[in-house]
């Protein structure tokens, strides 16, 4: 209160001193050596110095207000970083429900097929057994080539219906091989040398297999031949002039000669046979 009282009088007294101040006073202040009032200047100089306080204070505060600007635009765009973060969350929550409703339907659909797929093995146990039961009857009636690899085919099948870590599936496509590699052997020819009784004795021979027409032997030294009699189940001699030919056909079967004409030794009918 007294520095505002301060500066009032300092003001109306430089004004009296600009304005109303009379002759002499102004020939006073002008005349060389004349002493200056020490109680004027000392209010001249508190208002120069109010003056530069409130400069200061301007400048503090205006650097106050930028600094808050700053401030208030950071925050700004914080906040609009949130806001996109926030859509994007919202956007990828309800993708993620989307997302866990299918997969629960597909969980619920999983589930069903697994209680089917046990009903399904339950009546396809019995079914795999028939099939293995009839695979080995063939096996047994059919022509005796590889009949020790095919007779032990039919045994790990057996084995594999016993184990408890193979699954149903795995028992059933292992049991569709097998018949397939039986249906293949009908539609190629092989050469094969394998062990065989003839005259009281286990001779190697070379087999010759024509799909399942027929299936003929020849020993090494091409001294004997002889074919397999479908209606005897046993092996018939064949003729000598049919053992070149089961040479020829052994070499085109072992990829040994280009593919030709087979003439293929069969044995006669029954009929024929006791005809003639």
């Amino acid at each position: 209160m007294e520095r505002s009282s301060a500066v009032v009088v300092a003001a109306c007294a430089l004004g009296a001193l600009w304005l109303g101040a009379g002759p002499a006073a102004l020939a006073q202040e002008a005349a060389p050596g004349a002493p200056r009032l020490p109680k004027e200047r000392e209010v001249l100089e508190q208002v120069i110095d109010t003056r530069n306080q409130g400069n200061e204070a301007a400048e503090q505060s205006q650097q106050q207000i930028e600094a808050l600007s700053d401030e208030t635009e950071a925050l700004l765009a914080q906040y609009r970083t949130a806001l996109k973060q926030s859509d994007s969350l919202d956007l990828y929550n309800s993708q993620m429900r989307d997302l866990l409703a299918a997969q629960k339907t597909e969980l619920a659909s999983l589930q069903d097929q697994l209680d089917r797929v046990e009903t399904v093995g339950r009546s396809l146990t019995p079914l795999m057994i028939l099939m293995i039961d009839a695979l080995e009857k063939f096996v047994r009636l059919d022509i005796p080539f590889l009949i020790d690899e095919r007779t032990e085919r039919v045994a790990e099948l057996r084995k594999l219906m016993t184990r408890p870590d193979v699954t149903t599936a795995a028992r059933f496509r292992q049991i569709l091989e097998a018949y397939q590699i039986e249906a293949e052997y009908g539609r190629t020819i092989e050469a094969y040398r394998a062990p065989l009784a003839l005259h009281g004795e286990e001779v190697t021979v070379d087999f010759l297999r024509f799909g399942r027409i027929a299936l003929v032997y020849q020993t090494l030294d091409a001294a004997e031949a002889g074919a397999w009699d479908r209606e005897q189940r046993s092996w018939i001699p064949l003729a000598r002039s049919d053992r070149s030919a089961i040479r020829d056909a052994l070499r085109i079967a072992r990829k040994q000669a280009a593919p030709d004409l087979i003439r293929i030794p069969l044995p006669a009918p029954a009929g024929a046979r006791s005809a003639s």
